[in-house]
């Protein structure tokens, strides 16, 4: 049980309580989802809290008595949380957007129930939602037909057909798959799939699924361990990347909010480290920049430029604009 799932359950069960009154422990147990002892276990920790002044007068009362006697939840002492807390325009403005990232990759089916969440928090954002209409996200989640297709594979357990565009090849194979899971890293949405052409565990990006037809055989695979889909450089609290930047990219440093900086060295390389708020926008200003940038921590902060740079070579190559050699 992750603390992040208790606070919420906790800051919503206190309302829940001063409106309705006295409650069956087994009664909160089965609206959160959780057992009964878990429940106590979260009364306990609200009896031992309250207003910043930490006075003993000021903390939240909860009858640990009737908890413990009746296996009823009742408390008090709370009044300034009698109603659920209201979402600042802020808030509401971080939600839009990643509601509005949610639209690029969910089903069909989904989307009325996310346009009226959207419609509610531009309400809630007031004069800011103006600004959220102008802001621009990215994502490259594929076809809406292919999109559903392989959501109805993952939900029947189901095994796919598909033809996919291999970029690195330049080529387009037909290929079928037992889908596992669908998930969004950097930007672009992929299929985690048993590929029975390869015969192993393979990833494809929906953006480059050409097409998708769901088979009557059900899926039938090994098993496998799938990759931490949240795995990766872009995971911590505050994401970060430094830079070597050559003279041809010194201007980067005149253009974004730095958090430290050096430089320049004899050689004219200046080392800045910058938030990164998207993956694929560094993933742009990489390409961007080219040579003149040299991504220094963390690990793996370059990889999907790199491969977006590989792709595209490949495909020129194809088409004979460049020679053999890598450029």
């Amino acid at each position: 049980m992750s603390s992040s799932a208790q606070l919420t359950r906790m800051l919503s069960m206190v309302p829940y309580l001063l409106n309705n009154g006295d409650t069956p422990v087994e009664k909160l147990a089965a609206m959160y989802g959780v057992s009964p002892a878990q429940v106590v276990k979260d009364l306990a920790t609200i009896s031992w809290t309250g207003l910043p002044s930490k006075q003993w007068g000021e903390y939240i009362n909860v009858d640990i008595d009737g908890v413990d006697g009746e296996a009823v939840a009742r408390l008090s002492n709370a009044e300034y949380l009698s109603r659920p807390l209201r979402f600042t325009a802020d808030e509401a403005v971080a939600l839009l957007l990643a509601l509005r990232s949610l639209r690029d990759v969910a089903n069909p089916e989904q989307l009325p129930a996310i346009d009226r969440a959207l419609d509610k928090l531009a309400t809630l954002a007031g004069d800011r939602g103006d600004a959220v209409s102008r802001a621009e996200v990215r994502i490259q989640a594929g076809d809406d037909q292919v999109r559903s297709t392989v959501d109805r594979a993952l939900r029947d357990r189901r095994r796919l057909e598909i033809t996919y565009d291999v970029a690195s090849r330049a080529e387009t194979t037909q290929r079928r798959v037992d889908p596992l899971r669908r998930s969004m890293r950097d930007g672009a949405v992929y299929l985690d799939a048993w590929c029975h052409s390869a015969g192993g565990l393979r990833i494809f990006r929906m953006d480059r699924i050409v097409s998708a037809t769901v088979l009557d055989q059900a899926v039938d695979h090994p098993e496998v361990v799938l990759p931490d889909a949240d795995a990766g450089w872009f995971t911590s609290d505050n994401p970060s990347v430094t830079l070597d930047l050559r003279p041809g990219a010194h201007w980067v440093a005149e253009y974004y909010a730095l958090t430290e900086q050096s430089g320049p060295t004899a050689d004219g390389i200046r080392r800045v480290t910058l938030p990164v708020g998207d993956p694929a926008w560094l993933r742009r200003l990489l390409l961007r920049l080219g040579d003149q940038v040299s991504v220094v921590a963390p690990d793996g902060a370059d990889q999907a430029a790199r491969q977006e740079a590989t792709e595209a070579l490949a495909q020129y190559r194809a088409l004979g604009l460049v020679g053999d050699k890598p450029q």
